[in-house]
């Protein structure tokens, strides 16, 4: 099955909204949270790292989705 590579921009939001978009971005913050917590109590940086990086990506988002 082949598909098209020239699909509309309407298309490709149409079962994307804003609120869902922010409740992923607040359901990442606090993945984001848990894992930094679990990743300071078994000492790994790399998950402390990743989580804090997730973290703010998922609080820029919900702001540019509030302005």
């Amino acid at each position: 099955m082949r598909y098209s590579e020239n699909i509309p921009a309407e298309q490709l939001t149409v079962n994307a909204s804003d609120n869902m978009l922010l409740f992923t971005s607040a359901l990442a913050i606090l993945i984001g949270i848990i894992l930094t917590f679990l990743g300071h109590k078994g000492r790994q940086l790399w998950m402390v790292t990743w989580s804090i990086g997730l973290i703010i990506c998922s609080i820029l988002m919900a702001v540019s989705l509030l302005i």
